[in-house]
């Protein structure tokens, strides 16, 4: 028996004004939320034109001339707009009956593309119950016809599947929120043999291992840790209603564990450092759970993985910035300061879900507008947009020229003597120069 996705009924209406509209094909994405039990499918997001098909108004009439590489990128670029718990779930096509037969295989060789792009970014692995298919929606643009497929993205041999697509009015009106602020404090330690411009490299690297530590974390939902198999509402009072007003949010509390236990435990490991990298401070973080007996496991999976992604997306962010403004070849960095991107919400109408996006502090609303138009195709005013962290500042130290070897060193091994009394047998993973900060992340929350 193949998987049912619900759909918000309002995405009938979309879909069908885009195939009047745009021909001979239009792709896009299909976003939402799968669980063992169900699959909910809350937007359909059009791929945005490139430039020249906009100022040329191209005519692109074979399935051929699909821009993978196009589609991919706007799928990237989505994922870091989307809260906790909501994914890229799919893939759609709208297309001529002329076009139509090929059309599946399109979909599969996408599908398999948006997944790979998507996965690369990430910081978290899926766990083995986790639902691993993934829908290809096509439809005829002159018979209305809607068929539904998945595949298994764990699988590249794998063949298609029939699915349900089952419209439900209200179904993006009354989700769970959880909504959590994490002090973050992590220090990233670059060895000697570390060229600076592999400053992204290394902080992915320091992320990774960050990453553990939070899904090691411990969680305490309204005050309290509850067993992974109870269902989330368990003892509270469900909000019934279908309008924004009737979002539940639950308060999450983050307990990050000391010590590991003794299994994990290792040698401390002296490594010649030259600088370090510093992430301080607290970011704002939420995930959106169904309201369909949602389990304390789903909910605390959806927000371990906004933590995580939210911190690892804003460093990508910052980088993409500082190669833009500042060249991919520059190595030799000085003091400076940059801005953090803050983290915003915006509403979707008529729900009570609301997606993500960074800011720069120079950026206007206009700019955020503009940008959830073209990616999500969606418009926004601009007293809807909630920003939800104060301004973040990164400080950018070189490394001080004037110490010689013997400085060093003995720095070098005060160091780890004082982080061996501070961490009293905790792993060290290397000893750093207290003088040698290259980034200070400093996030602060309302």
């Amino acid at each position: 028996m193949g998987r049912t996705y619900f759909v918000e009924e309002t995405i009938g209406q979309y879909l069908s004004d885009l195939s009047t509209k745009l021909k001979p094909y239009v792709t896009g994405l299909l976003i939402g939320q799968c669980s063992p039990q169900r699959d909910y499918i809350i937007r359909a997001v059009r791929t945005p034109p490139k430039e020249e098909q906009k100022e040329d108004n191209i005519s692109l009439s074979k399935l051929a001339s699909i821009d993978e590489e196009w589609i991919t990128t706007h799928a990237s670029q989505v994922a870091q707009m989307l809260p906790g718990g909501l994914l890229v779930l799919g893939v759609f096509i709208i297309a001529t009956p002329e076009l139509s037969k090929d059309s599946q295989n399109a979909l599969r060789k996408l599908i398999f593309s948006v997944e790979k792009s998507l996965t690369k970014r990430r910081l978290w692995k899926p766990a083995e119950e986790e639902v691993s298919d993934r829908a290809a929606l096509q439809i005829c643009s002159a018979t209305k016809k809607v068929v539904c497929r998945t595949y298994d993205v764990q699988d590249p041999k794998s063949s298609a599947k029939p699915a349900d697509w089952k419209y439900q009015s209200a179904l993006s009106a009354s989700w769970l929120a959880l909504d959590c602020t994490v002090n973050v404090n992590i220090h990233i330690p670059l060895l000697a043999t570390s060229p600076n411009h592999e400053l992204e490299k290394n902080t992915k690297n320091g992320l990774n291992r960050w990453s553990k530590q939070i899904e090691d974390s411990v969680f305490l939902i309204n005050g309290q840790v509850k067993e992974d198999d109870t269902e989330l509402l368990e003892g509270q009072k469900k909000l019934r209603g279908n309008t924004q007003s009737s979002t539940q949010f639950s308060d999450v509390k983050v307990l990050t564990q000391l010590s590991q236990g003794s299994s994990h435990r290792s040698t401390a490991t002296v490594q010649v450092c030259s600088a370090s990298i510093n992430l301080r401070g607290a970011v704002k973080c939420r995930a959106y759970i169904h309201n369909n007996k949602p389990k304390v496991k789903e909910a605390i999976q959806a927000l371990k993985r906004d933590i995580i992604n939210t911190l690892s997306d804003r460093c990508e962010i910052l980088f993409e910035d500082l190669i833009i403004n500042e060249g991919p070849h520059k190595k030799n960095f000085e003091r400076q300061y940059h801005v953090l991107p803050q983290r915003l919400f915006v509403p979707v109408a008529g729900s009570s879900v609301m997606l993500s996006d960074y800011k720069f502090g120079d950026e206007a609303a206009g700019e955020i507008q503009e940008r959830f138009l073209e990616m999500l195709d969606q418009s926004v005013e601009a007293e809807d947009i909630h920003i939800a962290e104060e301004i973040n500042t990164v400080n950018i130290c070189p490394v001080a020229d004037n110490m010689d070897d013997t400085q060093q060193k003995r720095l070098t091994k005060a160091t780890l003597l004082l982080k061996l009394q501070q961490n009293m047998g905790v792993v060290i993973a290397a000893a750093v120069a207290v003088f040698a900060s290259i980034f200070s992340f400093n996030y602060f929350s309302d």
